[in-house]
């Protein structure tokens, strides 16, 4: 699958796996983390800080926890990996792409009225 593909694949299912509140509430707290860990260990190799290098994995590392918390109050789970590379480019573009996107989209908050409904 291509990215362009892969892209699309998530943003068609996003609503889908994205419904419990609790799920949305730690997304829009765990994504960010993620994305600030993730930028903390490119500076921590240019700065050759071992001390922001450990607090970033560790802040990328808890974010991902959080989320695999989130996805297990969903009805409908995320579809399995199928394998390495799979897993690192979902993630990859979920953090960076996808989540963001559903953000500033409306989805979120759409969302998350949703599940105060129902």
């Amino acid at each position: 699958m291509t990215v362009t593909e892969l892209l699309r694949w998530q943003w068609d299912g996003y609503p889908r796996y994205h419904r419990s509140r609790l799920n949305l509430l730690i997304h829009i707290i765990a994504v960010p983390l993620s994305i600030l860990g993730s930028i903390g260990v490119v500076l921590a190799l240019v700065l050759r800080s071992w001390t922001l290098g450990v607090a970033s994995i560790a802040a990328v590392v808890i974010s991902m926890a959080l989320q695999a918390r989130g996805h297990k109050q969903e009805q409908v789970p995320p579809e399995p990996f199928t394998g390495q590379a799979n897993a690192l480019s979902r993630i990859f573009l979920e953090q960076c792409v996808t989540f963001p996107r559903f953000v500033l989209s409306g989805g979120w908050r759409r969302a998350l009225r949703e599940s105060s409904r129902g």
